[in-house]
C-alpha cells in the first residue's frame, strides 16, 4: 500500500466529520488495506479507476456508507454479504468483470442508484430477488449482454431512469409499460424491432423526458416515425393501426435479428 493512501485513511480517522473519502485511481488492488474498515463513520467511498478484483465480504463494517463507487477495477464477483450495508444508496460497479450478481442481492433496503454498466451480465446473472429494490430510481444496464428483460421489471414502480443501451435485447417485456415514473429510457444499440404498445403508456416525450431507440433495425413503421421524431414513435404505437402489425409481427414469430457486434474484444472479457 503506498504512503499516501495510508496518509488519506489517518487523515479520515482522526476528523471524524469527514465522512467521504476519495482513493480515485492511486492503484489500489486490494481493500485489505490496514485501517480502512475502521472507518465506521464514512458516508462515501471512492474507489474508481483502480485495480481492485475483489471486495471483502465484511466492507459491511462500514455500516454508514450511503455511497460506494467501484467504477473501473477488476472485479469479477461481489460479496452476498453487500446488501446489509442498510443505508446504502447508490452502488456503482459499472466497468468491470462481473458474470453474476450474488444471492439475495436484491435484499439492498435504501438502493436507489445502480450502476452495472460495461460488464458481463445477462439475464442468467440476476438472482431471483433482483426486482425487489423497489426503492431504485436509476437502473444502468448498459453495455451488457441482455437478449431479454425479465418482466418482473415491471415491480420497480419508483424506476425513473432505465438504461438498457449496447445490450443483445431483441424484444421489451410490457410490464416496461407498467413503470409509471419513468422519465428516461435508454435501449438504443440492440436487436429490437418492435415495442409492445404498452410503452404508449409511458410519459416520454417532452424536454424533462428522454427516449433513445437509435441503432436497432425497426420495422419499417417505426423506423420512419422515429426519422420524424420521438413524439411521432409514441403517436403511432399508441395507434390501432400499430396493435394490428405489433400482433401480426408477433404471431409470424420470425426469428430475431443477428448480433452485430462481436464482443469477445470488451475490456471485460480480457484476461
Amino acid at each position: 500500500m503506498s504512503s499516501k493512501v495510508k496518509k488519506y485513511i489517518d487523515e479520515c480517522r482522526g476528523d471524524q466529520n469527514n465522512t467521504e473519502l476519495d482513493l480515485v485511481d492511486k492503484g489500489i488492488a486490494s481493500l485489505n488495506i490496514p485501517g480502512l474498515l475502521d472507518l465506521k463513520h464514512l458516508t462515501r467511498l471512492t474507489l474508481s479507476h483502480n485495480k481492485i478484483s475483489e471486495v471483502p465480504a465484511n466492507i459491511t463494517e462500514l455500516a454508514n456508507l450511503e455511497h460506494l463507487n467501484l467504477f473501473n477495477n477488476h472485479i469479477k464477483e461481489l460479496p452476498s454479504t453487500l446488501n446489509s450495508l442498510m443505508k446504502l444508496k447508490i452502488l456503482n460497479v459499472g466497468m468491470n468483470k462481473l458474470n453474476m450478481l450474488p444471492r439475495g442481492f436484491g435484499a439492498f433496503p435504501a438502493l436507489e442508484v445502480l450502476d452495472l454498466t460495461y460488464n458481463n451480465l445477462s439475464e442468467k446473472s440476476l438472482p431471483g430477488n433482483f426486482f425487489c429494490l423497489d426503492t431504485l430510481r436509476a437502473l444502468y444496464l448498459g453495455d451488457n449482454d441482455f437478449e431479454y428483460l425479465p418482466p418482473e421489471i415491471g415491480k420497480l414502480k419508483n424506476l425513473q431512469i432505465l438504461c438498457l443501451r449496447e445490450n443483445d435485447l431483441v424484444a421489451l417485456p410490457k410490464e416496461v409499460g407498467d413503470l409509471p415514473r419513468l422519465r428516461e429510457l435508454h435501449i438504443q444499440g440492440n436487436r429490437l424491432t418492435v415495442l409492445p404498445p404498452e410503452i404508449g403508456n409511458l410519459d416520454l416525450v417532452g424536454s424533462k423526458q428522454v427516449f433513445r431507440g437509435e441503432n436497432n433495425p425497426w420495422v419499417t413503421p417505426i423506423a420512419d416515425q422515429y426519422q420524424v421524431g420521438v413524439s411521432h414513435v409514441f403517436d403511432y404505437i399508441r395507434s390501432e393501426t400499430y396493435r394490428f402489425l405489433y400482433g401480426r409481427h408477433i404471431a409470424a414469430d420470425s426469428p430475431p435479428p443477428n448480433k452485430p457486434a462481436d464482443k469477445s474484444k470488451k475490456i471485460s472479457r480480457m484476461g
